[in-house]
């Protein structure tokens, strides 16, 4: 059986997805809505902080991470001038009016401070996150989710932790959102077989893939500009499992990663269907595992984008 899934999924490998922009997407709009092109991460940093919001329908949940996010980059700012920052808001083909609504904070903070890119067709949220990455300025870049689910000023938890990881070998570190502390508090309120699938996607990601991390999949993780470009660059899985892959990728190339605890809480409006999604996930990472170990793929250096 093993033998057989593995010829499967050597089979069905996907070639790593090309790093192509369709030709809106070399483009952002400034607040006068004029198309100004796109920086790339293989420029040299211009920033202190990216944050990077993948967003497919969020006009509801977005505009509240929004306004967290900014009002504390905006008053940091004012206690340490020094301290520059951009959001880039991500639009993954939304059928609703995400864009129009990210870019109202383009039109009231500047487009040197809020970016929208909006991608002519969804590619899932790692596809999204990986597009907001290649275009950002920053010396570090935060991916954060657009529901607001962790609180933003935790951000310095992660540059903290990411601090204390120096010296980082090639300039690479990874600090990882985590809300494994919160466990047993979630457990009292789901049900049984939503806290067996958990169990046991959890035991499929330290039996296949990532070993240390006991939550891969917060999505609140901060980057060394080097380490995203290091990780992304080699990113296969697009969606759902995509965080997996990429700290599978980090360890394989022995970025050192640190988890920290984040105040999380559970918002309305998730995309995941909890039983379809999680058996998805579990094919994923037995496929990611099996993919990597028969050569199907393999870890990438940096690739630039077209």
């Amino acid at each position: 059986w093993v033998c057989l899934i593995s010829v499967v999924a050597f089979i069905t490998a996907t070639k790593m997805p090309a790093l192509h922009r369709h030709e809106e997407e070399k483009f952002f709009l400034n607040a006068k809505g004029q198309k100004e092109t796109l920086p790339s991460i293989w420029d040299l940093p211009t920033k202190q902080l990216s944050v990077v919001v993948p967003s497919y329908n969020e006009e509801k949940r977005l505009p509240v991470m929004m306004d967290e996010a900014l009002s504390y980059l905006e008053k940091r700012q004012k206690r340490d001038p020094a301290f520059t920052y951009e959001v880039i808001v991500v639009d993954d083909g939304s059928k609703d009016k995400t864009s129009k609504v990210a870019f109202k904070y383009c039109q009231k903070y500047g487009s040197d401070k809020v970016r929208v890119i909006t991608l002519v067709k969804n590619r899932g949220k790692g596809g999204a996150i990986r597009m907001g990455i290649f275009s950002s300025r920053g010396e570090k870049i935060l991916m954060a989710d657009a529901d607001g689910a962790t609180k933003f000023p935790d951000v310095e938890k992660l540059e903290k932790g990411l601090n204390d990881l120096q010296p980082w070998p090639n300039q690479m570190a990874i600090a990882c959102g985590s809300r494994a502390h919160l466990e047993k508090e979630s457990i009292a309120q789901r049900s049984y077989f939503r806290t067996l699938l958990m169990y046991g996607f959890h035991f499929l990601v330290w039996f296949l893939c990532v070993k240390g991390i006991r939550d891969t999949q917060c999505g609140f993780k901060l980057f060394t500009r080097e380490a995203a470009s290091q990780t992304f660059s080699s990113l296969h899985v697009e969606r759902w499992a995509f965080d997996v892959e990429l700290l599978y990728i980090a360890q394989c190339f022995k970025i050192p990663i640190a988890e920290i605890a984040v105040n999380w809480t559970e918002i309305e409006g998730s995309k995941l269907v909890p039983f379809w999604s999680w058996l998805q996930m579990g094919k994923d990472l037995l496929f990611i595992r099996l993919r990597y170990m028969t050569g199907a793929w393999r870890l990438e250096q940096t690739r630039k984008m077209n």
